[in-house]
This record gives structure tokens, sequence and C-alpha cells, in this order.
């Protein structure tokens, strides 16, 4: 018989292209990892990973087990959350991996609205970029992930099941004497010119820039990086450049000597979004939290 362990620990080498970083997703001992690989291999009778240039990657054989290993492990979740409903499970910790803005946007009021409708559940946030939050959903790191679209997402993977919180557009902001600082919409495409300000490649806003700059036919001339949105605002209010960055990003800032306008690309959106591994969805645990999220997420002030 194959053990769920083992599955696990292929799935995480498979994630992480090393024993070592599947280890650490683990928080086991990478001799551990290679001995639940070593036991699967006997079990098997059949070699399950290979080295190559990245690492170490499937061989057919190993593909096919990860296969069923992203069924196996989801049902092994369906159980554990309908044993934890019938045993009531409305009292626990619930670890939530989410990017700065959609902490203020949608997690903390859900935060406030457990504290009502849930007082035994108790979140803890880590504050952690799309790129980052959902691998941390995958490897147990957290339950739910409060994320973004972006290139390269695992979104789309099959042991995830998203749930759509909300979409927001991106606002250009100018220098204050920028050509288009009166202009009642930015079409993005005359920006082309400018000196940009944006973040970093990987952080899923860097794709939502890049994105709508393709649609409108250049590739951004990118002069200065920072994922910290106050810092961009800055940078601009300096005359440095010309930015994109998410409406909601922008509350409570000091826009006074910048121009905040609207873009004429519907391209330039992030859609955000909650997750949590296959069969957990409806644990009793979270599926309060998913809710909150929900409704924070459709709140009339939650994205304006």
């Amino acid at each position: 018989m194959i053990e769920a362990r083992r599955l696990q620990a292929l799935q995480a080498v498979a994630d992480h292209h090393t024993v070592t970083a599947a280890a650490a997703a683990l928080y086991l001992t990478p001799s551990a990892v290679s001995q639940q690989i070593a036991a699967l291999e006997q079990e098997t009778g059949h070699k399950v990973l290979e080295r190559d240039k990245r690492g170490m990657r499937l061989t057919p054989v190993g593909e096919i087990l990860l296969r069923h290993a992203h069924v196996v492990l989801a049902e092994l979740e369906r159980a554990k959350a309908e044993v934890a409903a019938y045993t009531s499970g409305d009292a626990g910790e619930v670890t939530v991996a989410s990017f700065a803005t959609g902490i203020a946007v949608v997690l903390a009021p859900a935060i406030t609205a457990l504290g009502t409708s849930s007082p035994g559940i108790r979140i803890r946030v880590l504050d952690a970029e799309g790129d980052e939050s959902l691998p941390m959903v995958l490897d147990g790191r957290a339950d739910i992930a409060v994320a973004v679209e972006y290139r390269g997402a695992p979104s789309a993977d099959d042991r995830l099941q998203r749930v759509p919180l909300y979409a927001e557009p991106f606002d250009a902001v100018l220098p204050r004497r920028h050509r288009f600082a009166e202009a009642e919409t930015v079409p993005v495409a005359a920006l082309a010119e400018d000196p940009w300000i944006g973040p970093y490649p990987g952080n899923p806003c860097h794709d939502v820039m890049v994105l709508a700059c393709e649609y409108a036919g250049f590739e951004p001339r990118l002069q200065h990086s920072s994922d910290d949105f106050r810092a961009v605002v800055t940078l601009a209010a300096a005359g440095a450049g010309v930015a994109l960055v998410p409406r909601s990003a922008l509350r409570d800032m000091d826009l006074s000597q910048v121009a905040v306008r609207p873009v004429d690309d519907v391209v330039a959106t992030r859609r955000v979004f909650a997750a949590v591994r296959c069969g957990t969805e409806d644990h009793p645990l979270l599926r309060p939290v998913l809710d909150a999220l929900h409704a924070a997420a459709t709140a009339p002030a939650a994205v304006g």
C-alpha cells in the first residue's frame, strides 16, 4: 500500500524541484524526504525521480503517481473536513496569507465580522505577495491565500479551489505638471515615451503594468522599481516618471503632489481571489472565513 505521506513528499519535490526545498516546505529534514521517496520507489518498483539541470524531475511513473496524489490528498482533506464538521470544529486558528492591500480591503474587515459571527475562529495573518501565497497554501504553511492573478501563477492548479473576490482598475499616477495631468482619461499608449515607475518582476502588479503597455503597443521603459506603492507615488511626485497603481492601494495616501487619472485600458485591472486546497473549502473553520472574505469584497466600500 502506498502511504499518503510518500505521495505528499513526491508532490513537494515536484513543486520545488529539489529535495532540500521540498523538505523545508514540509518542515522535514532532507533525509526524511529522501527516505519517503525511496520507500515509494520500493513500493512501486519504479524510479519516480531523476536529476536534471533544474534539480529533480519526475519520471513517467512519477508523473502518473503525481496525478493520483493530487486526487488522493484532496480526498484526505475532505475527510478531515467532514470529521471536523462532525465534531463541530467551530473553534481554532486559520492562517491566511495575503498581499498588503488585500489585507486592508477584505481581510481586516473579514476579521472584524468574524469576531461577531464566529468568535471561536482566530485568524493568523501572513503578509505575502501573490506569487508567494499560493505556494504557501499548497505547502500547508497557510490555509487560505488572498491572491492576484499573474503570469505563471498556479491558480489553475487542480489542487486549488478558487473563490473570486473582486476586480479593481489601475489608475495612472502622473507628476503634477504632466501633459495629461488634467485629462479626464489617460490613454496608456500616450505614455509610451515616458519613464516608468513600477513593481519588480514577480509582483503581480508588474505583470498588469507590462500587459497594459503591451496591449497599447509598447514596452514600458522601467526606470525605477519598488514594490511599495507609497514610494511609487513619491517618485511620481518628484517627476521621476509615470505609474499604474491599483485604485485601492491609493487609499489614505497624500496625493496632493501627483495627478491620479483613470486609464482607457480594461487590461489595467487586477482580479483578486481566495484560494484553498481542494477538499478544504467546506471545512467548518475555513468556510466562515471564505464567506466573510466574500462579504467584505462585495461590500459597497470595498473597492471604489
